[in-house]
Order: structure tokens, then sequence, then C-alpha cells
């Protein structure tokens, strides 16, 4: 028996994603500009939804909501989803944190490549008619120990890509059995003890929130850099600035920041992004990380992969 299912796009996405689900049997409508109130007023004569990051969808949303059999999260973090109680009323929620996972990985590795030699200051040298050799002389990231925080797709990513450098890889997650022929799993204070490197790669949780603060940064055993490509309020950044003065914290490449909308767009004017954006030793790129041309096209994919698995199997 053929399955119908009237889909919902809230946000734009490969043209892929839609062209599939047409192909095993959905009906796609779009509606990437109306309010959450509009969206409201007729969601109940869909059956699926497609979003990124437009708006949360919570429990309000849902219960009315009344025939969704699935959420399609294109992306990684469900924080903007009530996973459980969407759960708890029969609606499958469905992620691709594989389809951007390679480009994060590739993302982490040039920023502290890009950190570590001075890339932004040498080339504006350049730009500027200085020919300045010891001011940016660089570090090498050789022998270098690299904590990751998280150990999921994006992590394994770096992980495998940093397998080419003679470093040594560790890696803490919550749950056991994670590390893997690219990284050591270790206990978060081993991890402090041994790192030169700190990388994020966690999801937005409560027990995440402010993970990287005075507390963390005073009990790392060394001067350390920070990667964070996950989630902006992972780090408290008064803390973080606060440790870079005092020399704790070396350097810092954050793709992400707390002042950014929930919708990842656009970050609020403040005194604490200006002394970020004024410090040498800090490289910061828009929420891009998993932006790339490829990861695009292989979220959609991974979408419409899963939902044929799940729904449409016997195809």
């Amino acid at each position: 028996m053929s399955i119908t299912m009237r889909v919902l796009h809230l946000d734009n996405n490969h043209d892929i994603l839609a062209e599939g689900l047409s192909e095993i049997g959905c009906t796609n409508d779009f509606d990437f500009t109306r309010s959450k109130e509009d969206i409201l007023s007729k969601i109940d004569a869909y059956d699926a939804i497609v979003i990124r990051s437009r708006f949360p969808i919570d429990k309000a949303f849902l219960d009315s909501a009344k025939h969704l059999r699935f959420i399609a999260r294109v992306g990684s973090g469900l924080e903007n989803i009530d996973v459980s109680y969407a759960k708890e009323i029969g609606i499958e929620v469905i992620a691709s944190p594989e389809g951007n996972a390679n480009a994060v990985g590739e993302h982490a590795l040039g920023m502290i490549l890009t950190l570590f030699n001075k890339l932004p200051k040498a080339a504006l040298d350049i730009k500027n008619g200085k020919w300045e050799r010891e001011a940016n002389r660089g570090e090498e990231l050789n022998g270098k120990t690299i904590g990751l925080i998280g150990y999921g797709h994006t992590a394994n990513q770096f992980a495998k890509k940093l397998s080419g450098f003679d470093v040594t890889v560790l890696c803490h997650d919550i749950l056991p059995n994670k590390g893997n022929a690219f990284a050591q799993q270790v206990d978060l204070k081993t991890l402090q003890e041994q790192a030169d490197v700190v990388s994020l790669h966690i999801p937005q949780t409560a027990e995440t929130k402010g993970l990287i603060d005075d507390e963390f940064i005073k009990k790392m055993s060394k001067e350390f850099w920070l990667i964070n490509t996950a989630r902006g309020n992972q780090v408290v950044i008064k803390d973080l600035i606060d440790g870079l003065e005092m020399g704790k914290v070396r350097g810092a490449c954050l793709d992400v920041l707390p002042f950014e909308k929930s919708s990842f767009e656009g970050v609020t004017n403040n005194a604490q992004l200006k002394q970020l954006q004024e410090n040498p030793n800090v490289i910061l790129t828009p929420h891009i990380a998993g932006w790339t041309h490829q990861s695009k096209r292989q979220l959609a994919q991974v979408i419409v992969d899963k939902v044929k698995q799940v729904f449409f199997n016997s195809l």
C-alpha cells in the first residue's frame, strides 16, 4: 500500500531534499517567511515538517500539529525541538549530524592552523605593505595533545584529520566505549591534565551550558588553546576573556557565540564581542563550520535516506 505524506518545508535547503521526498511519495509545500503564528494556523494539515533553526518547535506547536508523523531537522543540534514530548506523542524526530560532520572537522582544523600560523595578521600586514617575519612567527601543531569533548560524528571527523599530524588525540564523552583508532577515550580530569588544545563537539543541553568557565580554565594543567564549533552558550565569554588576558588561554577559535540569535543568524554588538574582535589570539567565524556547498547537499540527502528508511522501507 502506498504512503502519501504532505510535508511543509519551513527553511530553504538543497533542492534534492524536496525532490527526494517527492520521489518516495511525499508532496511538498514551502513557507519560508510567514510567522510562527501563521504556521500554527495551518500546521494540522501536514504530516511532516522540515526545519533547520527558524523557530522553536515547542509543546504548543506540537499540540497544534495533530497529524504530524515526523520532524526533519536539517542539521545536528535538536535544542530547538521538544524531542521528548514529540516522541511521547508518537512523532519521529529525524536529524542529519552525519551530513556536515566532515565540514565541521575541516573547519576546526583550518581554524587552529590559521591561529597557530597567524595567517590573518600576516595577510593583513602584507596588504598594508609590511613585511613582518618575526612578529608573525607561528606555532606547530605537531607534538601537541588535542582534547575533544564529545565524540560523535564531528569530533570523529576532526580526529581522523588530525591523524595526519604527529599529535596525541584524547576524547571525553558521557557514553562509554566511544574511543577508536583516532582518539583515546579518557575522563575529563585526564583531558584537563594533558591537553594543549581543547575542542568542543557536544550538543546544547542544560549540562553543557557554560561548560568552559573560570573553574574549567583553572583546572587545565597547561596553558591551552580553545576551539568551539558546537554551541555558543557552552563557553562563558567573560571567563574566556579573563583567561586570555591572564595567558592561561593562549588563543581561541570560535565559530559560535552566545550573542547569536536562536536562528543562528547575526550577532548582537556588545562589549564582550568587541574584546574578542580586537584580540589577535582569537579567530571568529559566523557559524559556518558546517556550512559548505557539499554539506548543504549531504545534509539534505541524509534526511531523504532516513525518511525513506523509517517510513518507506519497502520502496
